[in-house]
């Protein structure tokens, strides 16, 4: 235990008992000392003390003064940690035949240290039990602040969307793959809010409050086409489109809108539709299940809807461009492209292009030309000029639905690879029954390569059949009447061919304000 001291008041004046430490205790603190002889009222030298104390060995007696004095009761020290979580006492001794604290005592001169929240009386009944001077005991402690934590926010896509294009694997940089575009489906996870934990209030020791430190708030902030969950805590898209976070704000559309589509955005491939304020440059991608809306101009570039196509400005192909919608195209000039629609297509002029509509073409405007092209169409084609002085090239097809053409086309050429292939396998098959019936001996691996050549050829026959009927079903079609018609509202010009289904016809003259049909197997003009 550590070293102590206690006084002696006697009639013939004060002394001052020096209880040296035990093993592992601790000597004793001379400042310590100076303070308790100093509060009890003693003059002294700590020198010549300390001097004295030196001099002991277990315990000795050192003369204070010749004052009578009265006794002195147990004392305690109070000192309150620089944080007021916890007050550390010491007690020292009673003078030679003074009192002892009680328990309420030690409680009332904490009291009036201000300590009065968190005291230990366990602690206190055990110095109580086994006292023990000149040591710190911890006897009340505070209730520690729990500090929250600030909420935060999980976004379930990507909220940096700076474009950075990747490297191909021979080294070289892909600037038309770019991050831009955040895909969502409807009902898709967009983001989860974790709330602030404001935490809890501490109490110090003298029975002030402890504020926890100040938490950050949040919300989720959205625009349209989000919904929130009954708690607030989550938001879901309502739309198949894209996301993305600007200013900590979610936005979800379902038209994706860039101004150019070139190397800052590469090419784009979009669950939705897709708005382009400016141009598309060549060699890039505009893929969209939805509408596409151009404002600018269409370069040698593919672009593709599940919807309409609008090019405000016009196609200028450049001998590579390929424009195809499952709906309607509209564009101010076609240009050295290719263009195909499953509805309609409108232009005020078609120059050396292949275009091909499913219902009809329609080229009017100031100057209404269709110029070296082939135009096909199944219902109808409308021109103000059609063909050109110059002799150019052009030739508009009407009758037949381009799906149905790509269809025929298609298995025409099934019907080359199988016959082919026919041509391969029945020989060997016959060669093998033949030997067979003259009872030559095949090993197993030939039987087995036959019997699946055999069973091969049976499924080709059987789709040769198939597609041979559909063929003929389709060139049927094209071989009965039909109401298709080009109505030339200017100038036809001598060398355009039309052809209605199988049957075609070059002009040799120029020809205005006119109109051709397919009558009785034939084609005919007439006036408008």
């Amino acid at each position: 235990m550590n070293a102590y001291f206690q006084l002696e008041l006697t009639p013939e004046g004060s002394n001052l008992l020096v209880y040296k430490e035990t093993e592992g205790g601790v000597g004793i603190n001379l400042n310590e000392l100076a303070e308790y002889l100093t509060k009890k009222g003693f003059e002294f030298d700590i020198a010549s003390l300390n001097k004295q104390i030196m001099r002991i060995p277990d315990k000795g007696r050192i003369k204070l003064d010749d004052v009578k004095r009265y006794p002195e009761r147990e004392m305690i020290s109070v000192k309150i940690s620089p944080n007021k979580m916890e007050a550390v006492c010491r007690f020292y001794p009673p003078s030679v035949g003074g009192s002892f604290l009680s328990r309420e005592d030690i409680v009332s001169d904490l009291n009036s240290a201000t300590v009065t929240y968190g005291i230990d009386t366990n602690a206190i009944d055990k110095y109580l039990a086994k006292r023990q001077y000149c040591t710190d005991m911890v006897l009340a402690r505070g209730k520690e602040v729990r500090h929250g934590q600030d909420a935060s926010i999980e976004y379930f896509f990507n909220t940096d969307l700076r474009a950075k294009p990747t490297l191909k694997e021979d080294g070289s940089v892909d600037f038309f793959n770019l991050n831009t575009v955040n895909h969502i489906k409807e009902g898709d996870l967009l983001a989860r809010l974790t709330r602030e934990d404001p935490g809890e209030n501490g109490i110090d020791v003298t029975n002030d409050l402890v504020k926890p430190r100040d938490v950050k708030k949040l919300m989720l902030k959205f625009g349209r086409n989000v919904r929130l969950s009954e708690d607030k805590n989550e938001a879901y898209s309502e739309v198949s489109g894209h996301v993305m976070l600007v200013e900590d704000k979610i936005f979800v559309s379902n038209v994706f809108e860039v101004e150019n589509v070139d190397a800052s955005t590469g090419d784009i491939n979009y669950d939705g539709s897709v708005k382009i304020n400016g141009n598309v440059n060549s060699n890039f991608t505009v893929i969209a299940t939805g509408n596409i809306e151009i404002a600018g101009v269409v370069e040698g570039a593919k672009v593709k809807a599940g919807g309409n196509i609008t090019i405000a400005r016009g196609i200028n192909g450049m001998g590579k461009g390929d424009i195809s919608a499952e709906g309607n195209i509209i564009a101010k000039f076609i240009e050295n492209a290719k263009v195909t629609s499953g509805g309609y297509i409108q232009a005020e002029a078609i120059m050396h292009s292949t275009v091909s509509a499913r219902t009809e073409v329609i080229v009017d405007g100031k100057k209404g030309n269709i110029t070296g092209s082939f135009v096909s169409a199944r219902d109808m084609v409308t021109v103000k000029n059609l063909g050109s002085q110059m002799g150019s090239d052009t030739i508009v097809q009407l009758g037949i639905d381009p799906t149905l053409k790509q269809r025929m086309d298609f298995l025409q050429k099934e019907l080359e690879s199988i016959s082919k292939n026919l041509s391969q396998m029945l020989p060997v098959i016959d060669a093998f029954k033949q030997k067979i019936a003259k009872g030559v001996k095949m090993t197993p691996d030939t039987i087995a390569n036959i019997k699946s050549m055999t069973e091969a050829s049976s499924a080709l026959l059987k789709k040769r059949t198939e597609y041979s009927e559909e063929l003929d079903d389709i060139k049927d079609s094209l071989l009965s009447e039909c109401t298709a018609q080009v109505i030339v509202k200017d100038t036809v010009f001598a060398g355009t061919r039309i052809c209605v289904n199988d049957i075609q016809m070059t002009l040799k003259s120029d020809y205005r304000y006119c109109r051709f049909m397919k009558e009785r197997g034939d084609i005919k003009m007439s006036g408008l």
